[in-house]
């Protein structure tokens, strides 16, 4: 069986693979791709595969992008770090999906069912629509919960200046503090309001009131100047620079 894995974290990456070789599945991987641009290139330039694992949130934009620009002819299995109400739109269209971080059990199922199944099945525009404004539509998350001391306190998200990963540790800044937030940088930011936060790269979160200043920077991104920085450097990955731009001006 001939696979394609979209997925723009090149940790959630290996793991999938990791869970796919330790199924009893028997397949073929023919590429990894972690943006839309790239996904739509190869869909146009080749015979479409076996089945595909597609992350919804890539480098450049929601994956349901592909389908508007280029006809997918391959069952998929969606792979998300949206939280449960995100995802109801997934459950009511019958469209497969797998919570991040995948298990292997719900991995076997989801492959059991598509053997059982084994036809291709494309998106209907009707479901596009509704998949894509379930994503985008902004959360109203108010609070995060986050570790101090030996227990948890709440602080508002209106609060946090931006978020980054380090050493597989999620931290949130404030003017003031450094916190411990037990969340991946994928499953927070699919919570946060998006006209507020943008994940300029795969490890950090920014929030549009700590942006101070946006500099040129080289190989086409753009660097960022921002409160409390904290030794940290914030660069605007390539593939994200023109839709971050947008964002900054909305």
């Amino acid at each position: 069986m001939q696979i394609l894995i979209i997925e723009d974290e090149p940790r959630a990456a290996n793991q999938l693979q990791n869970l796919l070789t330790k199924s009893t599945l028997y397949y073929q991987l023919l590429d990894i791709i972690d943006t839309v641009e790239d996904a739509i290139i190869w869909f146009a330039k080749n015979t479409a595969p076996d089945l595909v694992f597609m992350d919804i949130q890539l480098a450049d934009g929601l994956s349901f992008e592909i389908f508007q620009k280029v006809e997918v002819e391959a069952p998929i299995i969606f792979t998300t770090a949206f939280d449960e109400y995100a995802i109801q739109a997934f459950k009511v269209n019958s469209v497969d999906y797998l919570l991040k971080p995948i298990q292997q059990d719900e991995l076997d199922t989801a492959l059991n069912k598509f053997e059982k199944s084994n036809t291709s099945k494309n998106i209907e525009p009707l479901v596009l629509k509704e998949l894509l404004a379930s994503m985008q539509t902004p959360q109203k998350r108010a609070g995060i919960l986050v570790k101090e001391g030996s227990g948890f306190v709440q602080i508002k998200t209106s609060e946090l200046l931006y978020v980054y990963s380090q050493d597989s540790i999620t931290f949130g800044i404030t003017h003031n503090r450094r916190y411990i937030i037990d969340e991946t940088i994928d499953k927070l930011f699919a919570t946060l309001d998006t006209h507020k936060f943008y994940k300029i790269n795969r490890g950090q979160i920014i929030s549009k009131m700590a942006i101070e200043k946006i500099a040129p920077y080289f190989n086409h991104r753009v660097k960022l100047l921002v409160t409390n920085p904290r030794d940290q450097e914030f660069i605007v990955s390539r593939q994200k620079t023109s839709n971050f731009k947008d964002w900054m001006n909305n």
